[in-house]
Formats: structure tokens, C-alpha cells, sequence
């Protein structure tokens, strides 16, 4: 069945490339193949945490001029939140490689490169 749908889209290709009167329709610039390796590019970071904790710390710090003693409190919850983050970090890591439904660009091209492309156009 995959290869009739293959079949299909290589026709499909052809009469797009054939066009009218013996016109094409679309000029391809380069060859109509993929290539056998994917851009290394690293995942995006996520939001940035304990940003209101942070801010309530530093809020807390010039008021008191910035004394630790009297923000100790706010030192704490600040720190807790810190724990807490890297915690789900490490958990969100270990629970699975692939992000997002997506392969990271080195799994993909190392795919690509045992499964490679035909070398010809369609």
C-alpha cells in the first residue's frame, strides 16, 4: 500500500514537472531528493522558574538593606522553589528522550544515514 502511495506522488511529480505542452509547471533549483542529514540544532529552554520568588527576595533585600538575617524567610521559599524546579528538570529529562513527539536532530540523522535517500531524482 506504501509503495502504490509512493507510486502516486512520483506521478504526481512527474506531471507537475512536465506540465502543459511540455512546459514545466515547477522548476526545480536543486534536486528533488532530501538530504541524508538533519540541521543540529539544540531544543528551545522553557520558561524561566522561581521568577516571583526571586523578585520578592531582591524586593525584601532593599528594603532591609540588603540584610540576610531580616529576609531569611524569604531566602527559604526562594531556595525551596529552586529545589523544586530542578527536581521536575530531572524528572521531565529522565522521562523520555524524544521531546515534543519529535527525534532529537542526532537520532534523526543517524536514521537518515542507515536508511539513506535514493541518489536519483524522481
Amino acid at each position: 500500500m506504501a509503495t502504490q502511495g509512493g507510486i502516486v506522488f512520483q506521478e504526481k511529480v512527474s506531471r507537475l514537472l512536465r506540465g502543459q505542452n511540455g512546459k514545466p509547471v515547477l522548476k526545480p533549483n536543486r534536486a528533488l531528493v532530501l538530504k541524508d542529514a538533519v540541521a543540529n540544532r539544540k531544543p528551545k529552554k522553557g520558561e524561566a522558574s522561581c521568577i516571583t520568588e526571586m523578585s520578592v527576595l531582591m524586593a525584601c533585600w532593599k528594603q532591609n538593606n540588603f540584610v540576610d538575617s531580616l529576609c531569611s524567610n524569604e531566602i527559604n521559599s526562594f531556595y525551596m522553589c529552586v529545589e523544586k524546579a530542578q527536581a521536575d528538570a530531572k524528572n521531565k529529562a529522565g522521562q523520555s528522550n524524544i521531546q515534543g513527539g519529535r527525534l532529537p536532530p542526532k537520532e534523526a540523522t543517524g536514521l537518515l544515514k542507515r536508511y539513506p535517500n535514493l541518489c536519483k531524482e524522481i
